[in-house]
């Protein structure tokens, strides 16, 4: 980004525009384009609107746009595709911390607890035997009840 930002500054200074000049021709603010020419990109919260920036500018400086723009991002996927060395070790040492206690790494391979197979058959047959109970005890009474009527409707 510093190779763009400095080619933009000299082609600027070299066509003899100031930098306040490319900001109102450009209607882009002056720190806008300082940090361009500085390669701060750190300083923009959309890289598309850099992006677009980075065009306008090139091709009011006269720069081929379409190869700014490739450079550009060619630049940013190597920024955005290095993963720092210590990120890597960090890495390496909690697999070595997995590994040591043996735990399962991916979270697609998680063993399952394996259900207490015996507990839930007890449970049903406790379950099913308290239903066959409260049935027949049902039957019992309704009979029960059935005896008693005709006893007494018998004794009248």
């Amino acid at each position: 980004m510093n190779e763009i930002g400095e080619l933009f500054r000299v082609t600027r200074e070299d066509a003899g525009v100031s930098i306040n000049e490319a900001s109102k021709d450009l209607d882009i603010k002056e720190v806008i384009l300082e940090n361009i020419e500085e390669g701060n990109i750190g300083c923009f919260k959309d890289i598309f609107i850099l992006k677009d920036y980075i065009y306008d500018y090139a091709k009011y400086l006269g720069i081929n746009p379409d190869k700014i723009i490739d450079d550009f991002n060619e630049y940013m996927f190597e920024y955005t595709s290095k993963i720092p060395v210590k990120e890597i070790e960090r890495q390496i040492e909690e697999q070595e911390a997995r590994q040591e206690k043996k735990e399962i790494s991916s979270p697609y391979t998680v063993q399952s607890k394996k259900k207490n197979r015996n507990f839930y058959i007890i449970l049903y047959s406790v379950i099913i035997f308290l239903l066959v109970l409260v049935v027949f005890w049902s039957v019992k009474q309704i009979t029960v009840n059935q005896a008693t009527t005709s006893v007494i409707s018998y004794v009248k």
